[in-house]
């Protein structure tokens, strides 16, 4: 059975949101070239903002490809959201559930009827105060690696104008921003694709921990790096580690009082070390 789709729907989401998106942002895009014609291929993207989806998806469409994302399942209980979600062909990711696994039997699918993947390594929104990427899960390392997709890395700046992450950390660049919606005045979304993520080193391996975790690195090292390109900036040396952070807090929390009220009020710590990322649910 094949990745299902309806063309119609396709096509009525590029009528409706590609003049949107053209009048809404100004562009600065970059290597479009280096995203495949055709074949399944995985576009693994840092994540700064709630509105960089459809940055992103603009940026691919305009680069010849229908983007397909994994979203999550709750998107798909709202009647003309599924409606849509579904006949456009993106994906259902079902959290703390049995059959989590499900979203990326489907995906494998999908790439291998010649889709073009949407992938957030990190996970979420990054948590770094200076916006820079976290460390990656393993999940496209391991759907690279397995059905043999190129994987594509692109890089992102300028949806944190337009949309802030509303749970990003409260200090550095991050803290700075003003939560909310500012459409006014236009806001320049720059994108920028590099050539696909050489892992040929990884080829004939069996996919254990430490052949992903050292995969998802090297995935991550292109997203940072084009990251800098855009920002004009030299990233830094070590991969903020978010699940390492909310580690620490919680040994650190005083033994009484509301866990919200002491992350409230705990201050951002230090940049830690490159940690493993966390590999379960990835």
């Amino acid at each position: 059975m094949s990745h299902g789709y309806s063309p119609a729907w396709r096509k009525l989401t590029i009528v409706i949101l590609r003049p949107l998106l053209l009048g809404l942002l100004k562009r600065d895009w970059r290597g479009r070239a280096n995203v495949p014609a055709e074949g399944g291929v995985i576009i693994a993207a840092n994540h700064i903002s709630e509105a960089d989806p459809l940055a992103l998806a603009h940026f691919v469409f305009e680069s010849g490809r229908y983007p397909v994302y994994l979203a999550k399942s709750t998107l798909f209980d709202v009647r003309f959201v599924r409606n849509v979600l579904r006949g456009t062909g993106q994906i259902p990711v079902y959290r703390d559930r049995a059959d989590a696994s499900l979203a990326l039997e489907a995906a494998e699918k999908a790439l291998l009827d010649g889709e073009c993947l949407m992938f957030y390594p990190e996970g979420s929104c990054t948590r770094d105060p200076e916006l820079w990427p976290m460390t990656g899960q393993t999940g496209v390392a391991r759907m690279a690696l397995k059905t043999g997709a190129k994987v594509v890395p692109v890089a992102n700046w300028g949806a944190h104008e337009l949309m802030p992450y509303r749970r990003g950390a409260r200090t550095g660049l991050a803290g700075s921003l003003k939560k909310g919606v500012h459409p006014f005045p236009r806001k320049t979304m720059k994108v920028i694709a590099g050539p696909p993520v050489d892992l040929s080193r990884f080829e004939g391996r069996p996919l254990s921990r430490e052949t992903l975790l050292a995969a998802t690195g090297d995935i991550m090292a292109a997203i940072t790096g084009l990251l800098g390109e855009l920002r004009g900036q030299e990233p830094p040396r070590e991969r903020y580690d978010h699940h390492r952070v909310l580690e620490e807090r919680r040994r650190a929390r005083p033994a009484t009082g509301a866990v919200e009220a002491f992350e409230a009020a705990a201050p951002e710590p230090a940049r830690p070390a490159n940690g493993e990322p966390k590999a379960a649910g990835s």
